[in-house]
């Protein structure tokens, strides 16, 4: 960054290009020295965010102003990763923390920021995304590939058209000793042979349902026009169950959120879990489903809507 101006107007544009956080070394390249930044935090005009790293007005930190001042405080060879990559990839929340993938160096964890070290990183794996240096969506994947949720995260990715499983494949080939690969390589060897369809989406669903003692929802009942897996009608829950060859393209990803959007306007609580889920991990779609039901135990919705016509 070229700064043309030194003191307050130079440290306001350098805040201004940077979501409002500066280094200490920025600062002394504009001429404002150790004891004037010692007096402008004490006078609350620079704010500690990490070592070396100072907001500037305010210590509430701007939108993507944690990504710049862990980056900032890290320094080079320095990307965003793992968790911190799929929320600016908008795959997830935003975590509570920075994850940082730093290469060919320590650097020491400081709180609210996850650091992970690589002797090197391929250029193929990295890209720009809100004007960050991040993981490219592959090895993002691959990086979160034990996180409970990542068959969601990946057929999110599908969806929004950031990756495909060539990509994937090749990522892999790029790092076959990196923690993730082992456990993406299963989740893909399992989608091969899905043997996803709705009948049987339906059965594996009634059981688990029965299994856990659960209140027997509607099964394939219309709610606001839309065809519903299982339905609650007294306490508006809605349970649908997802299968990537049937919702992991793009026209499909803008269907399903349009409708979700109008069931949960009119008021229903929608849970989408994957055929995965619902096969191999069915004491978390157990716990979800307990939970939403919970949530709407006490509630009195107004009566549902259960007949009529598809959506056209």
């Amino acid at each position: 960054m070229v700064v043309e101006v030194r003191g307050d107007r130079g440290l306001a544009q350098v805040a201004g290009d940077q979501r409002g956080v500066v280094h200490v070394s920025q600062l002394a390249a504009l001429g404002i020295g150790r004891s004037a930044v010692r007096h402008r935090i004490a006078k609350g005009q620079l704010h500690a965010v990490l070592p070396s790293v100072l907001a500037v007005g305010s210590p509430v930190l701007q939108l993507y102003g944690a990504e710049t001042a862990a980056l900032l405080y890290a320094g080079e060879n320095t990307v965003i990763s793992h968790e911190s990559a799929a929320a600016l990839w908008r795959l997830m929340a935003t975590p509570s923390f920075v994850a940082l993938t730093v290469i060919s160096r320590k650097v020491k964890v400081q709180p609210r920021v996850r650091v992970h070290r690589v002797s090197t990183l391929d250029i193929r794996d990295v890209r720009l995304c809100q004007g960050f240096p991040v993981t490219a969506p592959a090895r993002t994947l691959i990086d979160c590939a034990k996180h409970p949720n990542i068959d969601r995260l990946l057929n999110e990715a599908r969806a929004l058209k950031l990756v495909k499983d060539s990509e994937i494949e090749a990522a892999m080939e790029r790092c076959p000793g990196r923690t993730g690969v082992k456990a993406m390589r299963a989740l893909l060897a399992v989608e091969k042979d899905t043997g996803y369809t709705r009948s049987e989406a339906e059965r594996h669903l009634k059981r688990i349902i029965k299994e856990a003692g659960i209140e027997q929802p509607i099964f394939n009942s219309y709610v606001e026009g839309f065809q519903a897996d299982a339905y609650w009608p007294g306490l508006k829950v809605i349970v649908e169950v997802d299968g990537y060859p049937f919702h992991g393209h793009w026209a499909a990803f803008q269907r399903d959120r349009a409708r979700d959007n109008k069931l949960v306007g009119a008021g229903y609580l929608v849970l989408r879990f994957t055929w995965q889920q619902l096969t191999r991990k069915p004491l978390l779609v157990v716990a979800e489903i307990v939970r939403a039901l919970s949530v709407r135990i006490h509630t009195t919705p107004a009566a549902p809507k259960t007949v009529g016509s598809p959506q056209t």
